[in-house]
């Protein structure tokens, strides 16, 4: 028997739930994100948020939805939140948070919900909250309305290429191509464009009063080498920071030492290392 058991949270105790998310602002941005959006109460959250703890001590959340994803979950957590979900059906695409507890969760859910399509055991977490150090490139700028349909194939080769499945895949890529287009139109989606191809994009995919979280960076596969990834991601840290959030943070994988180059050149410092478990 759990001493502590896990339930669902509701928004009686939303502001516990807001302080926890403020102790971990980057691995936890995007439940914060949803939460801020949408509050607690399960008929419009799209997603549960569990909690671990006492009603008057809540220590550890953990979101469940399209993701799972542990914040700031202890050992203890860890192992009463993998009890509780041993028991449930997968209907998350993934897991993903901080490297401790998702790798956690796996060894307790893996026979239950495996397997796994890919293990990312080491994705450093990046964070920064000052102008680049190298001039941005002025070519980079935020995506229109109109140039959804010049954007789309690109965010479809990027999450294909980062993914390794198409969104294509599910539903014709309607579901996908209406989040990109909501990124448009929230002025979160950048690139650069030449010739009427881009041939670099970016998305504040997460965005939280603490920070703007950078997702889906790309350059088409012809343009790479050529050194315009740094300047570029400089050109959306520097819009990211004046315009929208006070820090911007993303996470690499580990053994992408191009990317990791670039965003260290940008002026990104490690905060910490996510996993990620991808179905």
């Amino acid at each position: 028997m759990l001493t502590v058991p896990v339930r669902q949270l509701g928004e009686s105790e939303r502001r516990a739930v807001e302080r926890l998310l403020d102790l971990d602002p980057y691995a936890g941005a995007q439940v914060a994100e949803r939460v801020a959006a949408r509050g607690l109460a399960w008929w419009r959250a799209e997603g549960r948020v569990l909690g671990y703890g006492s009603r008057r001590s809540l220590e550890s959340l953990c979101w469940l939805g399209g993701n799972l994803t542990p914040v700031l979950a202890s050992g203890p957590a860890v192992a009463a939140f993998a009890e509780q979900l041993a028991g449930e059906e997968r209907l998350c695409s993934s897991i993903v948070g901080r490297a401790d507890a998702v790798l956690g969760l796996w060894d307790r859910l893996s026979a239950a919900w495996g397997p796994a399509r890919d293990v990312r055991p080491n994705q450093p977490l990046l964070a920064t909250d000052a102008p680049p150090p190298l001039r941005p490139d002025p070519r980079v700028r935020r995506v229109r309305p109109s140039e959804v349909d010049l954007l789309f194939p690109a965010a479809v080769a990027m999450y294909t290429e980062e993914v390794g499945v198409s969104p294509l895949v599910e539903d014709g890529g309607r579901g996908y191509r209406r989040r990109v287009a909501e990124l448009v139109r929230a002025g979160r989606a950048y690139a650069r464009i030449a010739d009427g191809q881009v041939v670099f994009k970016a998305e504040l995919a997460v965005v939280t009063r603490r920070t703007a979280q950078v997702q889906g960076v790309w350059v088409a596969p012809e343009w790479r080498g050529r050194g315009i990834a740094a300047a570029a991601m400089a050109a959306v840290v520097s819009d990211a920071l004046a315009r929208v959030a006070p820090t911007v943070s993303l996470y690499v994988n580990d053994f992408n030492r191009p990317a990791r180059r670039v965003y260290e050149r940008c002026g990104f410092h490690p905060v910490g290392t996510l996993a990620t478990i991808l179905f």
